[in-house]
């Protein structure tokens, strides 16, 4: 039997993926509080549903990619929640990067009703799903796993199995430090070079060529290097703004898995508080 998809959640990283799915030939339904992403994927061959508990009811391997933890249980539990539509054996995938805690919360609610919960990070970027490039962090009971492979492979080049419910999530937090602590890196950098007269081509010239500056690094620079105009436009800002809001949130749920595992993390905290500096969001107090 042809294999059924829903996805929840059609923002920057959501909808490429729920493309992906649609132009792998599965049978896609899709669902977003905002209406113009639906409309844009039922013009591109999926189905809308009105519901999170709909789009369960239609669906065998669901991807949910929302903001946060408050999200996701929103989308999962209630009235018109995934877990109320969905038939057991049903595959929920939680895309987004969330506490280990809360998918694994979220598995002994779903398994009452025979529904399975994973989790499934991203990393990659809306335009490595576009080209399906992405990397899936996937945790949980491989034969669940590999229920949610297969949906989700058409937007990934590599799935990692990382082991137990959760480590998807451990996983992503992990490798989200070092992608703060480079921006942090390559900030500074900058702004040191631009003090001393350094061109910034050279700087980024010789870091590439010895390996201290990635390609993922010097594309986070470009935002520095706009004209002051744009980059203080409230198009740009709000999209920075954006992204700091997720960079503080990915860093405090960094910092509360430290502490419960005993750990300090020094360097992450004082990024933690660096966000609006890092990513140049003028008023880091507007949301």
């Amino acid at each position: 039997m042809a294999l059924r998809a829903g996805f929840v959640g059609l923002g920057d990283m959501g909808r490429p993926m729920a493309e992906r799915l649609v132009a792998g030939g599965i049978e896609t339904t899709v669902y977003d509080v905002a209406e113009a992403p639906i409309r844009a994927l039922v013009e591109q061959g999926a189905k809308a549903a009105a519901s999170p508990r709909e789009l369960a009811a239609a669906s065998q391997v669901v991807g949910v990619c929302v903001r946060d933890d408050d999200d996701v249980r929103a989308v999962c539990l209630g009235e018109d929640g995934l877990f109320a539509g969905a038939a057991r054996g049903t595959v929920i995938a939680v895309h987004s990067t969330v506490l280990p805690s809360t998918v694994i919360e979220l598995a002994a609610a779903g398994s009452e009703r025979g529904v399975f919960v994973i989790d499934a990070c991203v990393t990659g970027g809306a335009q490595r799903a576009r080209d399906r490039q992405l990397t899936l962090l996937m945790g949980g009971d491989p034969k669940h796993t590999e229920t949610a492979r297969a949906a989700f492979e058409t937007s990934a080049e590599k799935i990692i199995h990382c082991g137990e419910l959760g480590n998807g999530c451990k996983t992503k937090l992990c490798i989200n430090l070092i992608t703060y602590l480079q921006w942090a890196a390559a900030f500074e950098s900058l702004t040191l070079a631009r003090a001393v007269g350094l061109p910034v081509q050279v700087l980024e010239e010789a870091g590439l060529a010895n390996g201290q500056l990635t390609p993922l690094m010097v594309r986070f620079l470009a935002g520095h290097k706009l004209p002051d105009e744009v980059r203080k436009s409230e198009a740009v800002q709000k999209t920075l703004r954006g992204h700091m809001v997720v960079a503080e949130k990915d860093l405090a749920w960094t910092l509360a898995l430290a502490r419960k595992a005993g750990v300090a993390l020094p360097a992450a905290g004082l990024v933690s508080q660096l966000m609006a500096r890092l990513y140049g969001v003028e008023d880091p107090g507007r949301r």
